[in-house]
């Protein structure tokens, strides 16, 4: 792996580490209150989860850069803009969710964003295999993550569902 491949390992890891060094908000408590959920991840847990996966898609972003010849290419425009995307309503959705406090439009940027990550799974296949298979986990953890986000907005409008 030439040098690239740290970059675009590392550069998916920025968004979610300047989100914890400027939010005022203890971020450890987020599952863990009264409305916690039984098969809620504990926190000890999401952080490495989801280090892992912003890992794994930085690496697999670097498998479709260089499979299409790397640079800034006209091929590289769909695979990487929808990447770059995805990655931004990522990291947006950790604002949302766990700064701002707003589930139900944190659920709103899940959804698009399992969109994005399924597209990017079809279109990163037919270039390179491995880089797709990579996205698998992601598209496993958002499931989890929207089912968390869907039962806490349902509880926040609807109070007769919380325990």
């Amino acid at each position: 792996m030439q040098l690239q491949g740290p970059v675009f390992v590392g550069v998916p890891l920025l968004g979610p580490i300047l989100i914890c060094m400027f939010t005022p908000n203890d971020l450890s408590g987020w599952c863990e209150d009264d409305r916690k959920l039984s098969w809620c991840p504990p926190h000890k847990v999401i952080l490495p989860v989801w280090a892992t996966i912003y890992s794994a898609m930085g690496y697999a972003s670097y498998l479709v850069w260089k499979d299409l010849g790397g640079g800034f290419r006209w091929p590289l425009a769909l695979p990487l803009g929808l990447y770059t995307f995805q990655l931004t309503l990522s990291w947006t959705f950790l604002v949302l969710f766990l700064t701002a406090n707003n589930p139900g439009l944190a659920l709103l940027d899940l959804l698009l964003l399992y969109g994005l990550v399924a597209s990017m799974v079809l279109i990163w296949q037919p270039i390179n295999k491995l880089a797709a298979l990579l996205l698998l986990p992601y598209l496993a953890w958002l499931t989890v993550t929207t089912a968390i986000t869907y039962r806490l907005w349902r509880d926040s409008l609807c109070p007769a569902y919380q325990p």
